[in-house]
């Protein structure tokens, strides 16, 4: 045991220590920091507030502990001081190019897809690379490194990069020991929180996340919103598999084991804040206005953060960051309404668009360009939307009774999910809502010719993807195909009936000794009625368009399988009797090839002006 006489010798040469450094009194120690020098001194200046510590515990006089107490605030305003300087000067902010991130090891439970999602949609991969470029490390002991390299620790989706060098560590734990023993844990924390959260929003800035409050968010244009979106989504998976982790490792390595749940308590005081400002992004989107073109990006965002979420619970599972926990799987829950919301006022949307002007020609309507594109998409996110969507249509009923609402028995369709529903619950409304646009056409030919347009492309776009196709099954497809055949054929009737009416034999022939058996006069009439009704369809059936090809030519062939055969057969048997008269050109205006030549003018969708230079040439 030492001898008092020995104990008040080293109290007095560590009160000398402690002094010596006392910036409010020497000029000398407000020039100098510590910890910026050698070894040596550091190791001596450590000791002297170990032996400050000690002389506290064991002393009885009142004396002695009066000035033990002075010496040892001295000492924590000076280590305060150092802490404070030492985590300044290793406070750069994280480079982009240290977020890097192996989207092999990203957890992708919930789809296969999820990861490629806005790389494949929305930007190229190598857009990606430039922002992440994937670097592998391995996990050393840092033996020969540069200090200012950092190195990687995996854990599945996390990456933790060493923000300060271990030698750094090692003097911030060793400040950060002898101010929680002392009692100064409040201080010793706040300076940590201040100059650690400085990183992070440093941090924040080079990875593009911005001080937005959820009214600025809200007051952006989307087309502006859109492009946020995509950077918040790259950006908060570095922030939380990469800076929050890493932030959580280096208050560990400082503050483990220092007092109770320190090192918990500075993590949260250090990006608590920055935490709530990132998921103020995703919040501010789910509570937006809803409508259908908002749709794919709510779900990215819902993607993005249903993937971070084991994530976020693990980087923070302690009581104190509860709050961000539930921050967050609180707007995943938001974005998922969000989302089932904004597919029901699309259905709704299909169902009451009110354009009344029929489209030139009878093309294919932009209402439904535009819904099987959205579908189309829409199927993209099927294993996400799968579990989003837990109950089908609210409307379409047989026996809704409503004539503004289609007939649709969903009984029929037992066994399908709930978003097969949907999809084909939109197709239903959207054939519904085309139907009535049909009729905006005075002539019959058009509208089928309108609906078969439209019906067509409603099939081709499922065929063409292979997830639409597996939702709406093939058996819906066989009732597509059917209201397509359906329409075609009326097409037909409603077109070529009367014109095929005019080669007909019946009324032509005549009885009597000296009569050849056939009546010019009726042939006559009837070669004007062909020529009349033809020409009437080649003008205006000309300036209608099939816009896609091979429809175009199938039903080119399938209406020259009927007129061309019947014509040839027609001008073969009375063709004599006209040309031994006068003026037979007057009669037989077309030969089979003029017929075959003008079949080619059909749904060319030809301005009125041009057909008509076009036929006087």
């Amino acid at each position: 045991m030492e001898s008092p006489r020995n104990a008040a010798a080293t109290l007095e040469s560590a009160e000398r220590i402690i002094l010596r450094w006392d910036s409010t009194a020497s000029e000398e120690a407000r020039d100098r920091m510590i910890f910026d020098g050698d070894r040596r001194e550091i190791d001596t200046y450590l000791t002297a507030v170990d032996e400050i510590q000690r002389s506290m515990e064991s002393t009885a006089l009142a004396d002695d502990q009066s000035k033990a107490s002075t010496a040892i605030q001295i000492a924590m305003a000076r280590l305060e001081d150092e802490f404070r300087n030492l985590l300044i000067s290793h406070a750069g902010p994280i480079e982009p190019d240290s977020c890097v991130f192996d989207p092999s090891s990203v957890s992708s439970s919930r789809r296969s897809s999820a990861s490629s999602i806005e790389s494949s949609r929305y930007y190229s991969e190598d857009d990606v690379s430039r922002e992440f470029d994937v670097v592998q490390r391995g996990a050393g002991d840092g033996e020969g490194e540069d200090s200012s390299t950092p190195s990687y620790r995996s854990t599945n989706s996390i990456r933790e990069i060493d923000l300060i060098p271990a030698e750094a560590i090692s003097d911030l734990r060793s400040i950060a020991e002898r101010m929680i023993s002392a009692g100064y844990t409040r201080e010793c924390v706040q300076v940590y929180g201040s100059v650690r959260k400085s990183a992070v929003d440093a941090g924040f800035k080079k990875l593009g996340v911005e001080k937005l409050s959820i009214g600025d968010i809200q007051r952006l244009e989307w087309e502006v919103l859109e492009t946020k979106i995509r950077r918040w989504i790259r950006a908060a998976k570095a922030c939380v598999r990469i800076l929050f982790a890493s932030e959580k490792s280096l208050c560990q390595q400082i503050f483990d084991n220092l007092g109770t749940a320190t090192d918990e308590a500075c993590f949260v005081e250090t990006v608590k804040g920055p935490a709530i400002q990132l998921f103020n992004f995703a919040e501010a989107i789910s509570i937006s206005r809803r409508s259908p073109e908002k749709l794919f990006k709510i779900l990215d965002l819902h993607d993005a953060l249903s993937n971070l979420l084991p994530d976020i619970d693990a980087v923070f599972q302690s009581d104190s960051a509860e709050s961000i926990r539930v921050q967050a799987a609180e707007i995943l829950t938001r974005l998922a309404e969000a989302a089932r919301g904004i597919l029901s006022e699309f259905e709704n949307a299909v169902l009451r668009e009110p354009s009344k002007v029929p489209v030139p020609g009878g093309t294919i309507h932009p209402l439904t360009r535009y819904v099987m594109n959205y579908i189309s998409l829409i199927s993209d996110y099927k294993q996400t939307l799968i579990e989003l969507i837990v109950s089908k249509p609210s409307t379409g009923s047989r026996y809704s009774g409503d004539p503004s609402i289609p007939d649709m028995d969903f009984a029929e369709l037992e066994g399908r999910s709930p978003l097969s529903l949907h999809l084909i619950w939109i197709i239903v409304i959207l054939q519904f809502n085309l139907d009535g646009k049909s009729k905006l056409y005075k002539d019959d030919s058009i509208a089928h010719l309108f609906m078969m347009n439209n019906v067509h492309y409603i099939v081709q776009k499922i065929k063409g993807s292979p997830d639409l196709r597996e939702l709406i099954e093939d058996d819906f497809l066989k009732k597509l195909t059917g209201k397509f055949q359906q329409v075609a054929n009326s097409y037909q009737r409603s077109t070529w009936v009367r014109v095929l009416y005019c080669l007909r034999d019946e009324g032509l022939h005549v009885s009597g000794s000296f009569s050849s058996g056939v009546s010019k006069t009726a042939l006559r009439e009837r070669f004007k009625a062909f020529n009349s009704n033809f020409d009437e369809v080649h003008r205006i059936q000309a300036t209608w368009l099939i816009p896609d090809t091979q429809l175009r030519e199938e039903l080119r062939i399938s209406v020259s399988e009927k007129l061309i055969p019947a014509y040839r057969s027609f001008l073969g048997r009375f063709r004599s009797h006209i040309e031994s008269g006068r003026h037979p050109e007057t009669y037989i205006k077309y030969s089979v090839e003029d017929l075959e030549s003008a079949l080619l003018d059909f749904f060319e969708g030809y301005p009125v002006s041009q057909h008509l230079r076009r036929r006087s040439q």
